[in-house]
């Protein structure tokens, strides 16, 4: 049975009795937009590698802008879409801009799970589970999808762990968002641990959700009506506008990677104009407008935009092309993969591999940032095991660290959890959340690197 787009758009929001509005004047999706702009885990992600981790330089983007420019590129692709749906289906109490709203606000989240130093902090998290001499030992005594949120640590499933619980715990449902925004920011709705099943598909690449998390999930997907790929486990197919927010995703980082690249001086003007220019139709006509263009920076600036817009529009012809299948779950790879400029958007992602995400100042801060990650999650979670099992008769080592963790991460009155999964939890939630500068100075401050007025 197809997914059904009036349920797919439910603005009901989880752990909330509360009916949606009825207001025109800030749509209750447009209201999920601001609650992701005004929370705090989305303002540390200014201090949060995108590609150049702890840059001096302004012009580079961190985490924050990056997801600003997704989420922009997002609510015009999804505006584009929801034009077209809503013609095809002739939904009625449903605009455009409803879709491009949802849209905008899963691509503003999408990222709020990573935790410092970019995708070298998820293999810093992922090693360690796996190799560290005591965290290793504590997630290997777990079992099943307990064990596996650890071993694939996923900013993905962080991510929603951020929104629907972690900011404003207090509230069922943390920030109360639509179900709609939820179900369209779940990249990949299942589960972490499938013990040795495979499904097919992009959508189950990856863990969107961890074991703790997987009830608050189930009433989204239910909410929504997302259909379910097993009767043994907690996977289904992905909420069709989830499509829509990876593309937006796909696009900001090879188009925009291309131009930080070509500011920082890994690419040359040719370099970047030519790889831009394979990408329009109209090659020569922009660039021969170019020419009306006296700084070189404008002219790079001007072809990414032209770009962007190029491969906004054939994402959205792939979507409409592939409508019926992505509503009955029988299309499952990303739009990107299947628009007629792919090769070229392809080279620009190769571009980046082969000259900036390899550049000796990425790799050197990232190398650092592994470890930085590794030993404080080490020296924490010892730190919470020999406090919950011994109390007041921890070491004193362990006493005075324990007060370098928020209590929202130890337990109630500072009492660390007798579950070791929730103790290992609360600490993931502390290490992740992190910026990239706090990690790197509690990590002086543990090691003894860097004292108080020294």
């Amino acid at each position: 049975m197809s997914m059904q787009w009036p349920q797919l758009l439910s603005r009901k929001r989880l752990g909330s009795e509360v009916e949606p509005s009825d207001s025109t004047a800030r749509t209750d999706y447009q209201r999920d937009f601001d609650r992701i702009v005004f929370s705090s885990a989305f303002r540390r992600m200014q201090d949060k590698t995108q590609v150049f981790p702890l840059s001096k330089i302004d012009y580079v983007r961190t985490r924050l802008t990056h997801s600003l420019e997704a989420s922009s590129i997002g609510r015009s692709l999804g505006t584009l879409v929801g034009e077209r749906v809503i013609a095809r289906h002739a939904l009625s109490g449903f605009e455009a801009a409803d879709f491009g709203n949802i849209c905008a606000a899963a691509c503003l989240a999408h990222d709020i799970g990573n935790p410092p130093f970019g995708h070298s902090g998820e293999d810093a998290f992922r090693h360690w589970a796996g190799t560290a001499d005591y965290g290793a030992r504590r997630v290997a005594m777990l079992s099943g999808s307990r064990r596996e949120d650890f071993m694939s640590f996923e900013g993905n499933a962080q991510g929603f762990r951020i929104v629907a619980r972690l900011q404003n715990p207090d509230n069922p449902g943390g920030l109360q968002l639509t179900c709609a925004t939820l179900a369209a920011f779940s990249k990949y709705p299942r589960e972490s641990c499938l013990t040795g099943n495979r499904f097919d598909g992009v959508s189950a690449k990856k863990q969107g959700f961890t074991t703790a998390d997987r009830e608050l999930f189930e009433q989204v997907a239910l909410t929504v009506g997302l259909t379910s790929r097993s009767d043994e486990y907690a996977i289904w197919h992905r909420h069709p506008l989830a499509f829509v927010v990876e593309a937006a995703d796909d696009i900001a980082y090879r188009v925009i990677d291309i131009e930080d690249g070509y500011r920082l001086g890994h690419f040359s003007y040719s370099d970047a104009t030519d790889a831009f220019l394979e990408l329009l139709p109209d090659r020569d006509r922009q660039q021969a407008r170019l020419g009306g263009i006296r700084d070189r920076k404008d002219r790079v600036e001007f072809l990414r935009a032209k770009v962007i817009n190029q491969i906004i529009q054939q994402a959205m012809q792939c979507f409409m092309d592939n409508e019926a299948a992505i509503l009955a779950g029988g299309f499952d790879v990303p739009l990107l993969q299947e628009v007629p400029c792919r090769e070229n958007a392809d080279r620009l992602l190769e571009m980046a591999a082969e000259r900036i995400y390899c550049a000796p100042e990425v790799v050197s801060i990232q190398a650092a940032g592994f470890q930085v990650i590794h030993d404080l999650l080490e020296r924490f979670i010892a730190v919470l095991d020999d406090v919950a099992e011994h109390g007041a008769q921890a070491s004193p080592r362990s006493r005075t660290l324990i007060r370098l963790i928020p209590e929202q991460f130890i337990g109630e009155d500072r009492a660390p959890s007798s579950d070791p999964y929730q103790r290992l939890l609360l600490l993931t939630d502390f290490v992740s959340g992190m910026t990239d500068s706090y990690a790197v100075s509690l990590y002086k401050k543990v090691t003894g690197i860097s004292l108080p007025g020294g």
